[in-house]
């Protein structure tokens, strides 16, 4: 929640574009749908379970539960404060706000009447909600509650109209004008007489509804896991109510009586001041025009190390190690890594993991290609990633339809690593090629998240990836690797005794500093050997961009602790974590947060980074975030954070901003030295 407020926090800031500003009220919006799904939802269950033990603070389910309604519920005051008194203000003043249905001309009210009738009204169906058996209502779906009087009586009986997730939000007219629309549960709703003739309505609301989804796959020995999986996903579209949103001000009768249809008691209902799914808001920083009104966009640009003229695996031997930045720089060389695998007739096998996927993923197609095509190919498709399950269901039978071998994943772990093994024939041996990554093969978010990438054709990394694939679909034990250090087992092991070294020279009195870079940290074995590390005297750097549980617990330990995180325009993602060593540092990337459900219940994968180059450009990555002063916030010893400001009469220094300087001055550096290398020779 207050990795959430932080977002927040981005959309209050005056000197940000109107539309960048309600890009960030709407993934903070996003952001609560999902903890209600996730967290809340997960507490709810143990709750009614009665099996549970207090949390580290000693809470339990209940009590953390009535302290997130206080937070939530002051989160949602805030959104819609600011959404109404200042962003829909400056919208309107823009002209993009929504169109009222009360001022529309008699000709732009025809116009849209003909348009309901005609693109929207086929679409919509009316549901009897007071029957025997009522239909579900789906999750995180705008809904208009209508109370109708019934004909020959004084009674009234609820229809729902769900509003497809096929209608945009924003009805658009050419009687509004360029930018006017009217929002669709406005326009439903002037016509809902055409839907529902004959019957008075007494009260009309719109509503929405969300659902627990915290159910796990019950890994039954023997059994079939994708079968499992969706009846896990049947599970979810009936399962408990865990937030009912709705406008305030409903008459009170009307209220209880939506919250009645949608199984919501007092404790899950939010009122809220304005329009409901405030997520919808955020299409407007993306849709073409206005461009005035937002961020200037950056482009990821070529990397220096790949050359567009030659073949990624020429490119790889050629350089050994390629570190590659997303978004700063393109995603591109490790798509094209993949689908010319697939195309080489010198590739023999390709394996990869799959955790979270784009809609359409060129990933998915070379793998299918590659195996039509007659190369051995395996992949590993994690059904258990939390909300994508259904996509990946449907891609893991297009993939075996194609021949892939596909393999589900070991019971009891998600398998959550990045990692891409290709095997080629060269020169009458062969060998092997490596993507590690600390990103999803997704290419759609390569665009908005900040990740890292080390394609290789390193021995030992190769030897690793091949018994780490051997591992998981053989299910042997992960051990006996040469570089990487896999989850469960050996990352956490590695990790503790990386910080315990460090720990070491403090105590003799030598130079000693860790610094590090994740999502999350909580888990308890590495929060105590930090706390011993920080007594000892190590300097300690962290940048957590969520949830950190640790806060050094001794004033000596503060002073040499520093723990930031870092909201800005792409979301922080990739995990870094660098050991001093006495002056010879240890640089790994890795797929894990330092969580116990990443280091104890997940396969995972931290991978050292040996080439120097590469090393020291990781390292100069940490630099960068330490050194933020416009989009930091530093935790304080009571946990609370508070923004990072700039020495007086400084210039604020943004690490994102800072990386994106870098990756265009290198790419044109490399333009300008391609361009003169192919000029012709000119004699004096």
């Amino acid at each position: 929640m207050e990795f959430n407020q932080r977002v927040l926090d981005q959309a209050y800031r005056r000197e940000l574009p109107l539309l960048e500003r309600v890009k960030f009220l709407a993934i903070s919006a996003s952001n609560l749908d999902e903890f209600f799904q996730v967290r809340v939802g997960g507490l709810m269950l143990l709750r009614d379970s009665g099996k549970y033990a207090s949390d580290t603070q000693g809470l339990a389910p209940t009590e953390q539960l009535e302290l997130i309604r206080l937070r939530a519920a002051g989160m949602v005051a805030d959104q819609y404060m600011l959404m109404e008194r200042e962003l829909m203000p400056l919208m309107q003043q823009a002209g993009i706000s929504p169109m009222q249905i009360a001022e529309l001309t008699e000709t732009q009210y025809a116009a849209l009447e003909e348009h309901f009738l005609n693109n929207i009204a086929p679409l919509l169906t009316p549901l009897a909600m007071e029957v025997e058996r009522p239909p579900v209502l789906p999750n995180l779906s705008l809904i208009l509650g209508v109370e109708l009087r019934e004909a020959e009586s004084d009674d009234t009986r609820f229809v729902a109209v769900v509003l497809p997730e096929s209608l945009p939000r924003r009805v658009h007219s050419a009687a509004l004008g360029r930018d006017g629309y009217v929002l669709l549960e406005d326009l439903v709703s002037e016509f809902m007489p055409h839907l529902l003739p004959g019957e008075p309505i007494v009260n009309m609301s719109p509503f929405r509804v969300t659902r627990n989804g915290d159910i796990a796959v019950a890994e039954e020995e023997g059994g079939d896991f994708a079968q499992e999986m969706e009846a896990v996903l049947v599970a979810r579209k009936f399962s408990e109510c865990v937030r009912l949103e709705l406008p305030a001000g409903l008459p009170p009768e009307f209220a209880r009586r939506i919250a009645g249809i949608a199984g919501a008691d007092e404790f899950c209902t939010y009122p809220v001041p304005g329009p409901l799914q405030l997520v919808d808001f955020g299409r407007l920083a993306y849709d073409p025009g206005n461009e005035h009104l937002k961020m200037e966009a950056w482009t990821p640009m070529a990397s220096p190390a790949v050359d567009p003229g030659m073949s990624m695996f020429d490119n790889i031997a050629q350089q050994g190690d390629i570190l590659l930045h997303n978004p700063f720089e393109s995603y591109e060389p490790v798509v094209r890594f993949v689908e010319e695998a697939a195309k080489d007739p010198d590739v023999l096998a390709i394996k990869q993991v799959l955790y979270r996927t784009a809609k359409n993923s060129r990933f998915v197609a070379a793998l299918c290609r590659a195996a039509e095509s007659g190369k051995q190919v395996t992949v590993l498709v994690e059904l258990k990633a939390r909300f994508d399950e259904s996509r990946n269901l449907m891609q893991a039978e297009q993939l075996q339809k194609s021949g892939v071998q596909v393999v589900y994943g070991v019971k009891g772990f998600k398998t959550h690593a990045k990692i891409t093994l290709v095997v080629r024939r060269e020169n009458g041996t062969l060998r092997r090629y490596c993507h590690f990554g600390t990103g999803n093969y997704n290419e759609t978010t390569a665009a908005l998240y900040s990740d890292l990438n080390l394609l290789t054709c390193s021995e030992n990394l190769g030897a690793d990836a091949s018994q780490f694939f051997n591992s998981i679909t053989g299910l042997t034990k992960l051990m006996r690797f040469r570089s990487i250090f896999p989850s469960p087992g050996m990352m956490k092991q590695r990790l503790l005794e990386l910080i315990e070294a460090e720990a070491a020279r403090a105590r003799r009195g030598e130079p000693a500093e860790i610094r590090a870079k994740m999502n999350s940290l909580n888990d308890k074995e590495v929060m105590r050997a930090l706390e011993a590390a920080s007594q000892a005297g190590v300097r300690i750097q962290l940048n957590v961009r969520g949830i950190c549980c640790w806060t050094p617990g001794t004033p000596q330990g503060q002073v040499r602790t520093r723990i930031i995180s870092i909201v800005d325009r792409y979301l922080e993602h990739a995990r870094i974590f660098c050991f001093a060593n006495g002056g010879n540092p240890l640089v790994y990337i890795a797929s894990a947060d330092w969580m116990s459900r990443n280091l104890d219940r997940r396969i995972e994968l931290m991978v050292p980074i040996e080439n120097r180059e590469a090393a020291a450009r990781v390292q100069d990555i940490l630099d960068a975030c330490f050194n933020d002063t416009a989009q930091a916030y530093v935790m304080r010893p009571d946990g609370a954070s508070v923004p990072v400001r700039p020495a007086a009469r400084t210039k604020p220094f943004a690490m994102q901003q800072h990386l994106q300087e870098l990756a265009q001055q290198a790419a044109h550096l490399q333009e300008k030295e391609s361009r003169r290398t192919l000029e012709p020779h000119r004699p004096k």
